[in-house]
């Protein structure tokens, strides 16, 4: 739509350091920007969202991914959620769970409508409510509104339910088909990968736009007097070799593959080993990952790699905590990586390692799926390990890549020119502007449908006031 029209976006959560909460924030601004109205619906908000007046923020409990409601069906329709694995239930439990799900969900709907009417909400755009049941009653009711109200909605999908092993064995797999996400007419999809449009218009026939992650390269992070005391904050020398894992603490981000990554390098290289600090920067995720964090520190510590966790002092935007102590966002722990390890074995796309090539910092990373489809072709080069697993499913780390950490650690200038041209290329390829463009070609394409249910909401609240 040409002229600046109201928005509201709806997540399960916002304001956080997650991928999710990252990517709807840039597009809060870009969207702002371009002169239109921004609201948020949120299940809760993290921290306060910083491109949204406040009065616009608004929160709706019931579809807060930990909400009370929430951990009581996942514990019943997706056994491995739980560590005590219950029997998946049979059919005429599931259809009762079903029956629940979906009067539950209408109500929520209903409350969400009357949002929108007051508001006199143009569209909204789903941040993956549609694509992981992580709020069953956000996505039911974000089906009702988009499939039964007939309110313009844009579905924003960072990964599918599919994907997770966790989701893909459950017990409302009907349900699960049929809004996660929907595939009826007059809506819009959005997908973050072309693996994800490939995939998606293979399983559900419909035809998504590709917005990649983006970063803001015109505004990157650079060493400042904030971010420069982060070493002395948080008890590390100046001499010490910082090695950052800048993602939730959750199994598919293989952080044990880092670790014996590390471990590999300080055996081979003996220099390292009083020098090298594993740094992760962010708090145990909301994925399953029972004994996980114990797992890598016993791991770390059987390898002689001092292990850091550093969560409680990085938070979305800078501040103090409770004690006074300084707070750094993962951009400033990123300015001070003389090395990033990420080697997840599934990504969506790839918003930490982003956030490092803007920050200039190096990158050891898998060649995970999505990395190969839409990250390598673009000339970004890392440091890169092919994503093979041996027997007992760890990832088989070569000589080569020991060898390439080695000569970066201990070649400044090289290091310097690998990570400007890495720089440059993702500015190209991933930045802002990216955004603006492909965001203003779906508000374009979908502009018509957005007027009709401008009109379609301005009957309904006349029809209501009656």
């Amino acid at each position: 739509m040409g002229d600046g029209c109201r928005l509201a976006i709806v997540s399960g959560k916002l304001g956080d350091v997650d991928g999710v909460s990252l990517e709807t924030d840039k597009w809060i601004r870009v969207l702002g920007e371009q002169g239109h109205e921004v609201y948020t619906i949120s299940g809760k908000y993290s921290s306060v969202l910083t491109s949204v007046p406040q009065e616009r923020q608004l929160t709706v409990d019931a579809i807060r991914f930990d909400s009370d409601r929430q951990r009581h069906y996942e514990h019943q329709v997706f056994p491995y959620l739980n560590s005590t694995r219950p029997l998946l239930l049979n059919s005429d439990q599931q259809n009762e769970v079903v029956e629940e799900l979906e009067s539950l969900g209408a109500d929520v709907a209903n409350h969400l409508f009357d949002i929108i009417k007051e508001n006199s909400i143009d569209a909204i755009i789903a941040e993956n409510t549609n694509a992981m049941p992580m709020t069953l009653l956000g996505g039911i009711a974000v089906h009702l509104l988009a499939t039964e109200m007939r309110v313009a909605t844009i579905f924003h999908h960072h990964d599918f339910w599919w994907e997770r092993s966790r989701f893909s064995r459950n017990s409302i797999s009907d349900l699960l088909n049929r809004i996660m996400p929907p595939s009826d007419l007059a809506l819009e999809h959005v997908v973050i990968s072309s693996y994800a449009a490939h995939i998606l218009s293979s399983i559900k026939r419909v035809s998504p736009f590709v917005i990649p992650n983006c970063e803001d390269f015109d505004s990157p992070p650079v060493p400042d007097e904030y971010n420069q005391s982060l070493r002395s904050e948080l008890g590390f020398r100046d001499d010490d070799i910082l090695v950052v894992q800048p993602t939730r603490i959750v199994p598919r981000k293989r952080i044990e593959d880092s670790v014996s990554l590390l471990g590999k390098l300080i055996a081979r290289y003996p220099e390292f080993r009083d020098r090298i600090q594993y740094i992760i920067s962010l708090y145990q995720g909301d994925e399953p990952n029972e004994n996980y964090i114990e797992q890598i520190q016993e791991q770390a510590e059987s390898l002689g790699l001092p292990l850091h966790f550093v969560s409680d002092r990085v938070a979305s935007v800078r501040g103090v905590d409770a004690a006074g102590r300084r707070l750094f966002t993962n951009r400033d722990v990123l300015v001070n990586a003389d090395l990033v390890t990420y080697l997840p074995i599934w990504e969506g796309f790839g918003n930490a390692l982003l956030e490092a090539l803007a920050a200039r910092a190096p990158v050891v990373a898998t060649t995970y799926l999505v990395y190969k489809t839409d990250i390598m072709p673009s000339g970004i080069k890392n440091i890169e390990i092919r994503d093979r697993y041996d027997d007992a499913g760890s990832l088989v780390i070569p000589d080569t890549a020991l060898e390439s950490i080695h000569y970066l650690l201990t070649h400044p200038e090289y290091r310097r020119d690998l990570v400007e041209r890495n720089f440059q290329i993702a500015k190209n390829e991933f930045s802002l502007d990216v955004l603006r463009e492909r965001l203003n070609k779906v508000l374009s394409v979908y502009g018509d449908e957005m007027r009709a249910s401008r009109q379609r909401l301005a009957k309904s609240k006349l029809n209501y006031s009656v």
